[in-house]
């Protein structure tokens, strides 16, 4: 009986073509292939682990690709590339495939913070009257907002839920309690280099309004209710992105609802409320692993939003964020630090709803989108950034225009910084 030789298995994760669906043979390749030949790939082995090619087929294979830009070097191409501003981003990744692998590639963002090309947008999550979630990103440079994708399904209504920023450009979102599904131990994060979700680990326990702190490039996550809040929680958990999974810590001292929470000097400070609905304030010692109660000063006047910039801990000192106070560890009390002067109210629209650190400056984030510059190593110079600028294109006039219309119907949740 004479026997047939199959087609050999091609292994998607190093073909050319990239022919990652559909069928896995190369005959029946060919229509998902339109107008080339066949998978460029000289030694095709049935395996599941895919092989590494050789020197010799890399340099080949560099050869017979076109370059970034004609007439240029690939070098010098991606020198001038990397100058881009990131708002133009977007724009390159539709030239050509090229370009697109590119810029989704870490050596491309590498490249741009070790010659300090490397810009820093603010991402205001908030909450609509309707109680959905949205989100949009402010480029500093051009003081232009800009749209983003649209958040997950299972994060469009949800309460509750955590944000942190890992690696500079990863934002994550986990926990929170969802209308349809109730409490949740999911975790996406959003990723400033490729303008896209994805699907990390989930926490080892379900909660929501839990409190979060990023130490060591590391994630943390302690306290916090379970479903509709029959019970507050104790646990804590910690998320490592290198190994990409999530372990337990040591128990709090009490069980905890935080509202507040701070890395000050290398610790974790927490404030909440307790079972009884009492203020709680405990700190956490990374390199023991221990919880351990505060009953200091620090903690008495220490109120939100807060943010701890310079080993310098501020916080608002009215409504609208328009005075800051800073703490003085010498004298363990809050004192006076600044005063723009220029106050916006007392409405909600108005309210200080953040502080965050933008190119070494301190930034207070209001709910109706309006942004403070503060340069705190000085004699606190205010500048207000959000409304400068100009609008350059029609689209960019009539997305400010929608998010200028909805700066009165909601409020901010979580407000970070992602650098590209």
């Amino acid at each position: 009986m004479q026997r047939r030789n199959h087609a050999p298995l091609v292994d998607a994760s190093a073909c050319l073509c990239r022919a990652d669906i559909g069928p896995k043979t190369i005959s029946d390749t060919k229509k998902y292939v339109p107008k080339t030949k066949l998978c460029i790939q000289p030694n095709l082995r049935a395996s599941i682990h895919p092989s590494k090619p050789k020197r010799v087929e890399l340099a080949e294979r560099a050869r017979c690709q076109s370059p970034l830009i004609p007439g240029l070097p690939d070098d010098l191409a991606i020198a001038c590339l990397i100058r881009v501003p990131r708002s133009g981003q977007p724009k390159l990744r539709l030239v050509c495939k090229r370009w697109q692998r590119l810029l989704a590639g870490n050596y491309f963002y590498t490249l741009r913070r070790n010659y300090g090309l490397a810009e820093e947008w603010i991402y205001v999550i908030k909450r609509n009257r309707d109680g959905r979630i949205s989100w949009d990103a402010f480029d500093p440079v051009s003081q232009l907002w800009h749209p983003l994708p649209p958040v997950p399904a299972e994060y469009s209504e949800a309460v509750g839920f955590g944000c942190a920023v890992l690696s500079g450009c990863l934002l994550y979102m986990f926990g929170g309690r969802d209308p349809r599904k109730g409490c949740m131990r999911r975790v996406i994060f959003y990723s400033a280099r490729t303008n896209r979700w994805h699907r990390a680990p989930d926490m080892l326990r379900r909660r929501n309004f839990m409190g979060s702190c990023v130490l060591n490039n590391c994630l943390y996550v302690a306290g916090g209710e379970t479903e509709s809040g029959s019970r507050t929680l104790r646990s804590a958990e910690m998320f490592d992105p290198v190994q990409n999974r999530w372990s337990f810590i040591s128990e709090m001292c009490t069980p905890m609802v935080p509202f507040i929470g701070m890395v000050y000097e290398g610790k974790w400070y927490l404030k909440g409320l307790g079972s009884q609905r009492q203020v709680l304030s405990e700190v956490y010692h990374p390199e023991m692993d221990t919880w351990s109660p505060v009953f200091d000063n620090m903690v008495s006047g220490w109120r939100n939003p807060s943010l701890c910039l310079n080993d310098r801990l501020f916080v608002v000192d009215c409504k609208d964020g328009c005075k800051l106070r800073v703490y003085d560890k010498t004298t363990h009390s809050w004192c006076k630090f600044g005063d723009s002067k220029q106050h916006s109210g007392i409405s909600r629209s108005s309210e200080a709803a953040a502080l965050v650190v933008l190119n070494g400056k301190l930034c207070v984030v209001r709910n109706n989108m309006s942004i403070s510059l503060i340069d705190v190593s000085g004699d606190a110079q205010w500048e207000m950034i959000s409304s400068k600028g100009q609008i350059k294109t029609f689209v960019t006039n009539l997305w400010s225009s929608v998010v200028g219309r909805g700066r009165s119907k909601s409020h901010i949740v979580h407000c970070k910084v992602l650098q590209a």
